[in-house]
């Protein structure tokens, strides 16, 4: 959620955009007055568009008003948002508390391999993974409704990895979480981590897995396969 989202929405807001949800608005535009939501709501009329205000500028609901009300739409944001909300409701009422993302094999840059095997990180690995990580990271193109799913990793326990200093700069912190990654053939991989920095500009939509193994060859992986990547807690 963006930093606007958080300073200007609280539950009475998320209850609304929920509400909007219900009557269609992750479809597209659905026409609504304030005194029918109001009436929703058992609120008034200047409640209801204080919260519809809210909602539009963290960027959670469009809007276009007319004479006879207004039309809104819940924006990509909004949608996420309630999907993280759906997934900490899981969480609490389902015993599986785990994240399944789909893509396909991508090649990287190669930047995950430089970093990896940086010494203050794989001391780091090797004592809270386990073990220390091939020189390389798996990188998967996510799906797009697995990218909005991928929100509902803020509600699992994550392995930290420390930020440290070497003699000419400054390397930030990251976050794993165990994974077990599965193929179109029915071939499975246990004892892979996601990994992320802490704080990063990469797009949602990109998803990197470290392991002991070289995962193309232990999967038999080539560009453009299908994965199926189940982040959280084993067993």
């Amino acid at each position: 959620m963006s930093v606007i989202a958080e300073s200007a929405i609280g539950h009475d807001e998320l209850a609304v955009l929920k509400l909007l949800a219900l009557e269609g608005g992750l479809e597209g535009d659905v026409k609504i007055s304030c005194s029918h939501l109001a009436d929703r709501l058992d609120a008034s009329n200047q409640t209801a568009s204080r919260r519809l205000q809210r909602l539009e500028s963290a960027d959670l609901l469009e809007r276009d008003t007319v004479n006879d009300g207004q039309w809104v739409a819940v924006t990509e944001t909004g949608e996420r948002t309630l999907h993280a909300e759906y997934e900490d409701y899981r969480r609490l009422f389902e015993t599986d508390s785990h994240v399944a993302l789909e893509g396909t094999v991508t090649s990287g840059m190669g930047e995950g391999r430089h970093y990896i095997s940086l010494p203050g990180y794989k001391r780091q690995f090797e004592d809270r993974l386990g073990y220390e990580p091939f020189p390389g990271t798996l990188n998967v193109d996510l799906r797009e409704d697995s990218v909005r799913r991928r929100s509902a990793m803020a509600s699992l326990e994550p392995v930290p990895i420390d930020g440290w200093e070497s003699d000419d700069r400054t390397y930030g912190p990251a976050v794993c979480y165990p994974a077990t990654i599965e193929t179109t053939e029915g071939e499975i991989y246990e004892n892979a981590y996601t990994i992320a920095p802490e704080r990063t500009h990469h797009d949602d939509d990109q998803l990197e897995v470290i392991a002991p193994d070289k995962l193309r060859e232990e999967l038999s992986l080539e560009d453009d396969d299908h994965v199926t990547v189940s982040v959280g807690d084993r067993e």
